[in-house]
């Protein structure tokens, strides 16, 4: 089959590698239908994630076809079509009890943090992703989500990640009615943050980027007040001046480790990685951030240690919450949000990609080029039979 390859840090390509199989009696063979580039792909792109390994196909988001099952599996059979969360889990651990799934303790040997991701480095338990024509999804019985007949593949890809960790974010910060809401990071994850806030009873929304494209994007799909960090001298004065001089009500990080904005971080983060990334969004949180106030942090950090100002969270009272987005729990309320109008997931795609252009996929994302938002990479099988269907028609 075709799949994404990575061969080291900023290259990738297109290439062909083993049909995924059965392994296990509780697993089941998609055939990739859409998947995404995630800007936390990048993270693994540009080499600040350990243990990503050469030959190693990333891709957690993704939804396909039913093609084969594991004699154990009872829900899915061949020709259902899923959409995929990106976290794998057993369902039934202590953790995943508590829908805490991005923390499944029978997925990952490698942590004992996170669960099991695909696509995501030997990190995160060394699974291949969906940046290929097919994909072993373990524990198929409790994963994958039949899409219902009514969703567009196109808003179902976007909610196996991209919306639920949005949503989560907004949900983590405890939004209550009339809050300001400032969110680092207009890419998908802060985009989809911000429309959430709203549906939580924000009172004022502010997104903090440093691309001019993506902060106007951003304020026309969420109707939301911007600020180009490389016009502010101080980010802390900067909010604090915008809010009365209290800071705001809740700071959400959605950018991560790759973030720009501090000389320092970025040579000691990303540079040198004498740190788990650059930890600028993280200062301006806590910086920002109102005592008593609410800081929630879903961007991406490498497992090891940050120099983060945990004096300044402490004397302020902050309540910091962080985590994977546990993202079947939140498919229910979604896909409600998406039938009633309230979210349009699809609208902020930008770059369908063949993925045999997936080296050229991944330069424009991540260089930001072509004012590229969300790409969505298309297999040539997925290709093949959506000719045949259309042929069909006629």
């Amino acid at each position: 089959m075709l799949a994404m390859n990575y061969r080291g840090p900023y290259r990738v390509r297109a290439d062909y590698k083993p049909d995924p199989v059965i392994e296990h009696p509780g697993d089941a063979i998609v055939r990739v239908l859409r998947s995404c580039i995630c800007g936390s792909d990048l993270h693994l792109y540009h080499g600040m994630v350990p243990d990503t390994r050469v030959g190693h196909t990333f891709g957690h988001e993704f939804v396909g076809e039913v093609v084969d099952v594991g004699r154990d599996v009872q829900t899915l059979k061949a020709g259902d079509r899923v959409l995929v969360p990106f976290n794998l889990f057993c369902g039934s651990c202590f953790f995943c009890q508590r829908e805490l799934f991005g923390n499944c303790h029978n997925t990952n040997p490698e942590a004992t943090a996170v669960g099991g991701i695909y696509g995501y480095s030997h990190t995160a338990g060394g699974y291949d992703g969906g940046q290929a024509e097919y994909v072993r999804v373990p524990m198929a019985d409790v994963g994958p989500l039949p899409i219902p007949d009514d969703l567009h593949l196109d808003d179902a890809v976007l909610l196996t990640d991209a919306v639920p960790t949005g949503y989560q974010a907004a949900e983590m910060g405890d939004i209550r009615e009339g809050d300001t809401v400032v969110i680092f990071g207009a890419g998908p994850i802060g985009i989809f943050a911000a429309k959430s806030a709203w549906l939580m009873g924000a009172g004022r929304v502010i997104v903090v980027d440093e691309v001019e494209y993506r902060l106007e994007f951003i304020q026309r799909y969420a109707q939301c007040e911007v600020v180009n960090f490389r016009e502010v001298n101080d980010m802390a004065e900067h909010i604090k001046k915008m809010t009365d001089w209290m800071g705001a009500d809740v700071c959400i990080d959605c950018v991560g480790g790759d973030a720009a904005g501090s000389i320092a971080q970025t040579l000691t983060g990303r540079l040198m990685k004498m740190q788990a990334g650059a930890a600028t969004v993280l200062h301006w949180c806590i910086n920002c951030v109102r005592k008593g106030g609410n800081v929630s942090i879903v961007g991406v950090y490498g497992p090891t240690f940050n120099a983060v100002p945990i004096g300044n969270a402490i004397n302020k009272g902050i309540t910091m919450r962080m985590n994977q987005a546990s993202v079947k729990r939140h498919l229910p309320r979604l896909i409600e949000h998406i039938r009633e109008g309230r979210l349009n997931p699809k609208e902020i795609i930008t770059h369908r990609v063949p993925l045999e252009e997936v080296a050229d996929a991944y330069h424009i994302f991540s260089s930001k080029l072509d004012n590229c938002i969300k790409t969505v990479l298309i297999p040539p099988s997925a290709r093949e039979v959506q000719a045949v269907s259309a042929s069909a028609l006629h």
